[in-house]
């Protein structure tokens, strides 16, 4: 049984992984297009239409790529996970198919007509396709968030006779205090990811000395966007999400932030150190005294419940991967601020463009967003362990009685296999739409 879950949770934990890599760019480059076209319907300068139409292009093999990968994750509802269906499909049945029906079918439709309908329509109903594909794609995060958030926080449920969960109130779901803080941090996160993106092809067209025109204007917004969304990451999203997680999951709170035993005055924000769950202390700790208890509480002596007062069937089931992935995030966000704050300080200053080693330090840094992302999303789903719904079905209740442990790994093997090779698919046409570069070719 042991192994047959393990095998279950690390199918899902592949294939989502790979999924997300394409949907964290699109929900946030969408806005980047909304912005270029925006910006050239006030100014009639074509520059910003074909940097609208080239990211859309980079937008499109993301999508299609999120499509093809979300597709699985589907069918292991059913598959993997056929109890946890039965016993909840009333309800994350209801957000889901809501995603699917309206938020998949308006983006995939007004992308086509984004792409192809420009001379058709005219400036201003270009435009609204555009918004409408950003509307789409937004639509879709909220819908799935509020799908995670039920499952994080329960609400508006009832437990039937037969043990399913049916909807009492429909608006609960909508209105779960969980649900807004964690779809404003995933987006502006998503959003991080795509200015590195955007900043980091602008860096390597001034490096080249290629599109330079396009180069310039891809960091100007790359690092503008970058800076004012990884600040409001940390505050006051991620400070809302952690709060959250404070009040609702506080076994996971603990976990996340290393906090084995219970201090009587003021908890301690740890900056580095290393689980040891043997002795159940942190190794080669650094901590800055009572921060933890003012950033939670707003009250420097505030006690924050430790491990020690929970018991061990109520903590997560991976400590040191929670606390790592948790950390992780933080360290990583910590230095995208810092990153994005010295570029926008080089491009008030107009030395953005000839600061080689800065432009050579955004373009490489480009992969850390998506891991930062993913990171986070860890840190969310092993907070919840034990349970798939928090504090009312555990994981082990919830998987497929009859599907073997050797039937879901040879099918994991299968998706990475074939996952590398549309990993390797995806990287080629993005590489050909970044040299064929924004200007429109002559034919």
């Amino acid at each position: 049984m042991e192994d047959m879950i393990f095998y279950d949770r690390l199918q899902f934990a592949f294939t989502i992984t790979f999924h997300y890599i394409f949907p964290q760019l699109t929900m946030g480059l969408s806005l980047i297009i909304v912005y270029y076209k925006w910006q050239f319907l006030k100014t009639n300068i074509e520059k910003y239409n074909n940097a609208a139409k080239f990211f859309m292009k980079i937008f499109a093999v993301n999508f299609t790529m999120g499509v093809v990968t979300g597709i699985p994750m589907e069918f292991q509802f059913g598959t993997n996970w056929a109890k946890f269906s039965e016993l909840t499909g009333g309800i994350i049945g209801q957000t889901l198919a809501m995603e699917g029906l309206f938020s998949f079918f308006l983006e995939s439709s007004f992308l086509a007509l984004f792409i192809f309908g420009e001379k058709l329509m005219g400036q201003k109903l270009h435009f609204l396709t555009g918004f409408l594909v950003f509307l789409g794609s937004w639509a879709s995060g909220y819908l799935i968030l509020a799908t995670n958030a039920w499952m994080q926080h329960p609400v508006g449920y009832e437990i039937l006779d037969n043990g399913k969960f049916v909807l009492e109130n429909f608006s609960a779901l909508f209105s779960n205090p969980w649900l807004l803080p964690a779809f404003l941090h995933n987006q502006l996160a998503s959003l991080v990811t795509s200015s590195f993106v955007v900043a980091s092809i602008g860096a390597f067209y001034v490096l080249r000395n290629k599109n330079t025109e396009y180069g310039k204007l891809f960091l100007k917004t790359g690092v503008t966007f970058g800076l004012v969304s990884s600040l409001l990451l940390a505050f006051p999203t991620g400070d809302m999400n952690a709060k959250n997680v404070a009040k609702y999951q506080p076994a996971s709170f603990a976990a996340m932030e290393g906090i084995f035993e219970t201090e009587e005055a003021g908890a301690e924000i740890v900056l580095i150190g290393q689980p040891d769950m043997v002795r159940k202390k942190l190794d080669n700790k650094i901590a800055v005294p009572n921060i933890l208890s003012f950033l939670t509480y707003q009250d420097w002596n505030k006690q924050i419940p430790g491990m020690d007062q929970f018991k061990d069937e109520e903590l997560p089931t991976n400590i040191p991967a929670l606390y790592y992935s948790y950390h992780i995030m933080v360290g990583l966000g910590t230095i995208f601020i810092a990153i994005m704050g010295l570029a926008v300080f080089f491009l008030w200053r107009k030395k953005l463009y000839s600061f080689k080693p800065l432009l050579w330090s955004i373009m490489f840094l480009v992969p850390f967003p998506y891991i930062a992302n993913i990171t986070g999303w860890y840190t969310a789903e092993l907070g919840r362990q034990p349970y798939l719904v928090y504090g009312l079905l555990k994981t082990s209740e919830g998987v497929s009685p009859n599907v073997s442990s050797g039937n879901t790994l040879f099918t994991l093997l299968g998706f990475v296999a074939l996952y590398m090779l549309l990993g390797l698919l995806f990287l080629v046409l993005v590489g050909k739409t970044i040299h064929q570069g924004p200007t429109p070719q002559k034919h």
